[in-house]
């Protein structure tokens, strides 16, 4: 009799599919079932894991890539992002250990596919003096070779590269459509919607007499939008070097073809101070409202770690913190034309723009600097390698060999940085609901993404008004987060009541990676002075260390073994999660909050060369760091 019952309460539940085959719609799902769903999972529209990608690659199709000797063009690029085992430039085998999710493919535009033509000795290259110099150099090898390749970037930089050639490999010119094609039909081809998203992109490559002003374009489109147009380059007369010029091309994207696309800075570090202006932009302008918004509207991401430099923080701008003194490069511009000063810091790096950003939305009511955080490699080998034991370089001269670490990667006569300070860094991930490039995308656009200098540490960061210790009991983190706060990138709900704000923070480490040593809350505040503001908070921490009345914390230890480049997870712990209240909250004070996780020491990709090659570094070559996360911050305003 009770299976009878069970029987008949079955079917009273669907009388309508009882006896027939066809699956209800969702509309006749939701009018079935209003109450809350049995299964925890069922209209779950929230993010459920991070997509894993590399926002800046570049092939064989960029200038300087190819100059350096790449051979691999877009489809190797793809295949080597999808898991696939490629011979690099130098001959050598490589494979991920890991495929990614996602890949931007970013050529520069300038001089878009003159560099194939280059190695080809192609007769329209020859047939300009500096090109037969350069195919010279370049066919010799060595140190002819390298020669070459840094003559061309410095042409390219000082803006005197040949006028035949910029005629050429320039919009207008069929070698500049036809390369932009290929590129575009590439992405086309690897694009596998909820496996692999393959992003139509390239490099916006301003560097105005070497200060680095760059910007990725990254589009939502595939090639029916995509090939409406040719992307925009930036030395004259075919282009421009100020970013208004980039903002417009943007614009007349999406309003021609009915597309989206985004950009995103990087490497502030080598702008000597012109990323982040606060008053006079270099190329004579004004930081006025038009300024601020069209930044605010184009760039909703920065790209804070790379191949060249962490730009996170600097220890000069942030004395108080003990691990602002990560990778940095401080010697001078790209092309080490002009060296670096202290002034020029705070106009480098991620932090301090933020706090910027408060001061101009004071003033503007708009904040150009309200970014999300990203890392990529920027590699111009066509691997996106930010592994430390499987560390490609930035250039095919810095693909594995005895001699990398000793060759410095820019010098001129005012100054040289090293070789051994290249990072093996760093990827992007992404909380989106689907691995398409819409929901890529999208997940983009609201800031809901995280940078990590390499290893895939999972992150949550949510803010809210109401989270408490409770929180922490549920094993569904992220439902708990969504539904009383808001997620990495966002404002703050307004706040109700007189309290200070909460957040919800969960950190994994990599699952064949290094453990975790702590999370920190970067905050950075304008104070009712106007004075900008820092502190950073030691929030969670593995083993039984004891937090002293400032605030700060003992090292977590090192278990790094410098005769085989090995380490234990002996110290740290492969979780942390908590929930942390601002006890310096002002409700009158514009504030964000980004949360920075940190692993236990591990080797750099230079002890795993010392001891493969059996090579001496020099006596400045960093051999141990801690390789680390940063989330996009949460914004607090006044009165909203």
């Amino acid at each position: 009799m009770l299976r009878l019952t069970v029987c008949f309460l079955t079917l009273s539940l669907v009388p309508a599919y009882a006896n027939t085959d066809a699956v209800p719609s969702e509309e006749a799902a939701e009018g079935l079932f209003t109450e809350t769903p049995y299964s925890p999972y069922a209209n779950r529209a929230f993010p459920e894991r991070p997509l894993w990608g590399d926002t800046h690659l570049h092939t064989g199709l960029s200038l300087d890539a190819g100059a350096f000797g790449n051979t691999l063009l877009p489809d190797e690029a793809w295949r080597f992002a999808k898991g696939e085992q490629v011979i690099s430039s130098t001959g050598q085998p490589v494979r991920l250990a890991r495929p990614l999710d996602w890949m931007v493919l970013t050529d520069h535009t300038d001089l878009m596919g003159f560099a194939p033509d280059l190695q080809a000795g192609k007769p329209g290259v020859l047939a300009e003096p500096k090109g037969l110099e350069w195919f010279e150099g370049y066919t010799a090898g060595g140190e002819d070779a390298a020669k070459a390749a840094f003559d061309i970037i410095t042409n390219f930089s000082q803006m005197t590269l040949p006028e035949l050639l910029l005629e050429s490999y320039s919009p207008g010119a069929d070698a500049f459509a036809f390369t932009w094609e290929q590129i575009v039909l590439a992405a086309e081809r690897h694009n596998d919607p909820g496996n692999f998203t393959a992003f139509i992109g390239f490099e916006w490559t301003s560097v105005p007499k070497g200060f680095n002003l760059h910007r990725n374009v990254m589009l939502r489109d595939g090639p029916i939008r995509a090939l409406q147009m040719v992307p925009p380059v930036t030395q004259p007369p075919y282009g421009d070097t100020d970013p208004k010029a980039l903002y417009a091309w943007l614009e007349e994207y999406q309003s021609e073809t009915g597309g989206r696309a985004i950009a995103f800075a990087h490497n502030g570090n080598l702008s000597n101070g012109w990323m982040f202006p606060t008053e006079d932009t270099y190329h004579g302008g004004k930081v006025d409202e038009e300024y601020v918004s069209n930044r605010a509207k184009w760039e909703p991401h920065y790209e804070v770690t790379q191949i060249k430099g962490d730009g996170e923080a600097h220890p000069f701008l942030s004395p108080d913190d003990p691990f602002a003194d990560y990778e940095n490069w401080d010697v001078g511009n790209l092309d080490i034309s002009e060296l670096k000063t202290d002034d020029m810091l705070a106009g480098e790096y991620a932090r301090e723009a933020l706090k910027r950003g408060l001061a101009l939305e004071e003033k503007f009511g708009v904040n150009p600097y309200k970014f999300g955080m990203g890392g990529a490699t920027d590699s111009h080998t066509s691997l996106a390698t930010a592994e430390e034991e499987n560390y490609f370089g930035k250039s095919v001269s810095a693909e594995p060999s005895a001699t990398r670490v000793l060759h410095p990667f820019v010098e001129s006569d005012k100054g040289v940085i090293e070789g051994h300070t290249l990072v093996a860094s760093g990827y992007t991930a992404v909380w989106a609901t689907d691995n398409t490039r819409a929901a890529i995308f999208d997940a983009f656009k609201r800031r809901e993404t995280y940078a990590t200098t390499g290893p895939r540490i999972g992150l949550r960061f949510f803010g809210g008004w109401e989270f408490d210790d409770s929180d922490l009991e549920t094993r569904f983190i992220a439902k708990v987060g969504y539904t009383k706060g808001v997620p990495m990138g966002s404002d703050l709900r307004p706040r109700e009541g007189d309290g200070a704000p909460t957040f919800l923070i969960g950190a994994l480490r990599d699952p064949i990676g290094a453990n975790l040593d702590r999370v920190q809350v970067v905050k950075g505040w304008l104070d009712t002075d106007g004075t900008l503001q820092e502190k950073v908070y030691n929030v969670a921490w593995s083993d039984d260390r004891v937090i002293d009345a400032d605030g700060n914390l003992p090292e977590v230890g090192n278990t790094v073994d410098l005769d085989t480049a090995s380490w234990t997870n002996t110290i740290g712990t492969s979780e942390l999660i908590t929930v942390w209240t601002d006890p310096d909250f002002n409700p009158d004070e514009r504030a964000f909050y980004y949360a920075r996780v940190l692993e236990i020491p591990t080797p750099r990709w230079v002890l795993y060369d010392k001891l493969r090659f059996d090579v001496d570094l020099p006596a400045e070559a960093q051999l141990i760091h801690q390789e680390r996360a940063y989330s996009s911050p949460i914004w607090y305003t006044p009165g909203e």
